[in-house]
C-alpha cells in the first residue's frame, strides 16, 4: 500500500485456551505444508476440524492458498496518485458502518485508525484494478482479510481474492450472480428433491447476503468468520454455494413446516442464518455432499421450457469463477491478477452480448403478440432475429484471447 501499517493484525487470538498436543501437531503440518507450499496437504488441513487452529498460523497460510505470497514486490505499489474510482463515495459510506462486531474492547481511536486502513486497501484495489465494479458488502470481507493479515499483507490478498475468487461479484452488472443462485438450487434438487419441492416457489435471493459476502455480513463471532475462511480459502469458488445449501438442508424439519404456498414466510425464515451454526458439522457435511454431487453431475431444475440442458453446470460460463477455480487445486496459485483481468473482460463481454440476445427475442416476442402473429410465423421470427445478432457478432466483435 506504499506505507507501513497503522496497526498490527488482531493479535490476540480468539483462542483463549491453550492449544492440545493434538492441536500442536496439526499446526507443525500446517506449517509445513506452507514451508514446502504443498497445497493439497495445506487444502486438507484447512478443511479438516479446526481449520488452520490460530490466527498466527493462518497470516503464513492465506497468502498462499491465495497465491498472494509470492507478490511481495507489489508492497511498493502506490495508489494514492491513481485516478479516483467511481465507487468510492459507496466504500467510505460503508467503511464507515464497519467493525460493529468485531474486534471487541477497542477505543474509538484504534477503530477508527482500522477503518482508516480498510478504506485504504478496498481505494487502492480499486484504483489499480478499476475494472472491478464495488458492490456493499465487499467491505465486510475485506475487513476479515485485514484484521487477521494485518494491512500490508491484506493489501496483496484483497486483489487476488477480488479478481480470482469473487470476480463474477465485481462485473458491471449483478448477472454474475444468477447461476451462483441457480447452481444453489441445483445442488438442493439434487440432494433433496423435497425440500426442493417445497422451496419451488421462493427465488433464492434469499442467499446473496451470506454467499455475497462469504458470510461476513452474517457471522457475528470473529472466531467463527475466521475458521469459516479457512475453509472457504482452502476450496473453491462453488463450495460456498455448497456450505448455503447445506445450512439449508439443516433446517429442513423447520422449513417443511411452513406453507409451501406462502413464499414470503419462508423468505423471512431463509433470508436470516440460523444462530448458532454449528460450523464443524456445516463443513463436514458440505464436504461431504461437494464429493458425492460435484457441480458437473447436478441436475437442472425444472425451470421452463427456456431450459437447454439437464445439467445446471453447463449454463455456467467458462470464465466464471465457479469454473476457473474448479478442478485442479493449483489453479488459483497459478492464475495471475492479469488472467483475472482477462477472464472478467471476457465474462463482462459474454453477459453483455446475453443480455441484448434476452432484448431482442423479447422485442420480437411482443411485435408477434401485437400483431397477433401465428406461432410458427412467430417462431421463425425468433429464429431469424436471433441469427441476425449472431452473424453480426460474429462480424463486429473482436476476439479476446487469453
Amino acid at each position: 500500500m506504499g506505507r507501513q501499517d497503522f496497526l498490527p493484525p488482531l493479535t490476540a487470538s480468539w483462542r483463549l485456551e491453550p492449544l492440545s498436543p493434538a492441536e500442536k501437531d496439526k499446526v507443525h503440518r500446517i506449517l509445513r505444508a506452507c514451508r514446502d507450499r504443498d497445497l493439497d496437504e495445506l487444502r486438507g488441513l484447512g478443511t479438516t476440524e479446526g481449520g488452520l487452529i490460530e490466527d498466527e498460523v493462518r497470516r503464513t497460510a492465506w497468502p498462499i492458498l491465495l497465491g498472494s505470497d509470492q507478490d511481495q514486490h507489489a508492497t511498493n505499489t502506490e495508489w494514492s496518485s491513481l485516478p479516483g474510482h467511481r465507487d468510492e463515495h459507496q466504500v467510505e459510506l460503508d467503511v464507515n458502518r464497519s467493525f460493529v462486531y468485531y474486534p471487541e474492547d477497542e477505543t474509538e481511536e484504534r477503530r477508527n485508525d482500522r477503518k482508516h486502513e480498510l478504506s485504504g486497501v478496498i481505494i487502492g484495489t480499486l484504483r489499480q484494478h478499476p475494472i472491478l465494479h464495488y458492490f456493499q458488502g465487499y467491505h465486510d470481507i475485506v475487513q476479515v482479510l485485514l484484521l487477521v493479515l494485518g494491512a500490508n499483507t491484506a493489501a496483496l490478498a484483497v486483489p487476488r481474492l477480488s479478481l480470482l475468487r469473487i470476480r463474477d461479484f465485481m462485473l458491471p452488472t449483478m448477472s454474475g450472480t444468477e447461476p451462483h443462485l441457480d447452481l444453489i438450487k441445483a445442488i438442493l434438487y439434487t440432494v433433496d428433491p423435497v425440500l426442493a419441492s417445497q422451496l419451488s416457489r421462493t427465488q433464492p435471493f434469499f442467499a446473496l447476503s451470506a454467499t455475497l459476502t462469504l458470510y461476513a455480513h452474517d457471522i457475528e463471532a470473529y472466531g467463527d468468520i475466521a475458521r469459516l475462511y479457512d475453509f472457504l480459502l482452502a476450496s473453491e469458488a462453488a463450495m460456498s454455494l455448497y456450505l448455503f445449501a447445506v445450512i439449508v438442508m439443516s433446517r429442513k424439519e423447520e422449513l417443511l413446516e411452513l406453507e409451501a404456498d406462502e413464499p414470503e414466510m419462508l423468505l423471512v425464515v431463509l433470508s436470516k442464518l440460523p444462530k448458532p451454526l454449528d460450523l464443524e458439522s456445516l463443513i463436514r457435511y458440505t464436504s461431504e455432499i461437494f464429493t458425492r454431487y460435484p457441480p458437473e453431475s447436478l441436475s437442472q431444475p425444472p425451470m421452463g421450457s427456456w431450459s437447454l440442458s439437464s445439467r445446471a453446470w453447463s449454463r455456467v460460463s467458462g470464465d466464471s469463477v465457479l469454473k476457473t477455480t474448479h478442478g485442479d487445486p493449483h489453479k488459483l496459485a497459478k492464475q495471475s491478477l492479469t488472467d483475472g483481468e482477462l477472464m472478467f473482460d471476457r465474462h463482462a463481454a459474454e453477459i453483455k452480448r446475453a443480455e441484448v440476445w434476452k432484448r431482442q427475442v423479447l422485442q420480437t416476442r411482443r411485435l408477434a403478440k401485437r400483431c397477433q402473429w401465428p406461432a410458427t410465423y412467430t417462431a421463425a421470427a425468433v429464429i431469424i432475429a436471433v441469427m441476425a445478432l449472431l452473424l453480426r457478432r460474429s462480424i463486429f466483435q473482436p476476439t479476446i484471447t487469453a
